[in-house]
């Protein structure tokens, strides 16, 4: 009974790992039929380049400010600090 059964595991076994491949790769060349790769027109491309380069620049203006943002927050801490300090003596 056991032998039975372990011959029936490696018969499947042995037929899913051969035939499960194939089934889909033969799927998959079904699904490809149907569908065309649509090429991207030329004015579309130009198009997502200049986004593209909009998004950059845009991107190092916001690091820009971010970064006067720091800096005027760093001014602004040194001089609350520096106002705890006692006056100096001349």
């Amino acid at each position: 009974m056991t032998e039975d059964v372990m011959m029936a595991a490696i018969v499947f076994g042995v037929l899913g790992v051969v035939l499960f491949p194939l089934v889909r790769a033969w799927s998959r060349r079904i699904e490809g039929r149907g569908a065309s790769q649509a090429a991207i027109p030329a004015d579309v491309t130009e198009r997502l380049e200049r986004i593209e380069r909009a998004v950059e620049s845009v991107a190092v203006e916001v690091e820009r400010i971010s970064e006067g943002q720091r800096f005027v927050t760093r001014v602004l801490a040194d001089r609350g600090e520096l106002s705890k300090l006692p006056p100096v003596q001349h």
